[in-house]
């Protein structure tokens, strides 16, 4: 007969003790995880009617061969559809000066990718969303702001010809107003991202 202090312990505190070990080693992996890339927040406040103070995260390294990277947003106007994907940094910009964010960003991963063929960019519109369910979502909308959390494909080879990081091409993870009003660059934001 086992005493009190060596008998075996019940099936609820075996599988209390399991689900422990699973949990600890979900947030391991979750750590891990978070900390292979790093992220990067970027504002911007913008005049579109209303005062909007739009933030974008976007991890700020990738793998040069590709990876799927998600990217964030808040506080933009859900009446104004945006793209978001990676693009090469026009010439003339600064991504740290939203005053000289006046040039759209292009060429662009996946080009204007309306049928949601590469995976290698996301529309976010309050109406339309429907019309393209491979790469389009609406918005999150909260007190009459915008937001979201998207999935894109990224990689350092843009275009045939265009690679970031070679021959002086910046990359980064952009927004941009839709096709609906592709000149309005009220809405670029800039989170620049390296490849290794």
């Amino acid at each position: 007969m086992r005493s009190a202090a060596t008998k075996a312990p019940s099936k609820a505190a075996r599988t209390a003790a399991r689900a422990g070990v699973a949990a600890l080693g979900a947030a391991a992996l979750t750590l891990g995880l978070a900390s292979s890339a790093s992220a990067a927040t970027v504002t911007r406040t913008v005049v579109d009617g209303a005062t909007y103070n739009l933030s974008l995260t976007a991890p700020n390294t990738a793998a040069a061969t590709g990876q799927n990277v998600t990217v964030s947003g808040s506080g933009y106007n859900p009446s104004r559809g945006v793209y978001v994907g990676l693009c090469a940094v026009p010439a003339g910009v600064n991504v740290t000066d939203p005053s000289t964010w006046n040039a759209k960003p292009t060429p662009c991963l996946g080009g204007q990718d309306q049928a949601g063929t590469t995976g290698a960019s996301h529309w976010v519109n309050k109406d339309w969303y429907w019309m393209a369910p491979n790469n389009s979502s609406p918005y999150t909308v909260a007190a009459g702001r915008g937001g979201f959390s998207v999935q894109i494909h990224v990689k350092a080879q843009i275009s045939p010809s265009v690679t970031c990081g070679q021959n002086g091409v910046t990359c980064a993870i952009v927004t941009r107003a839709d096709h609906f009003d592709t000149n309005d660059r009220k809405y670029d934001v800039y989170v620049p991202v390296t490849f290794s």
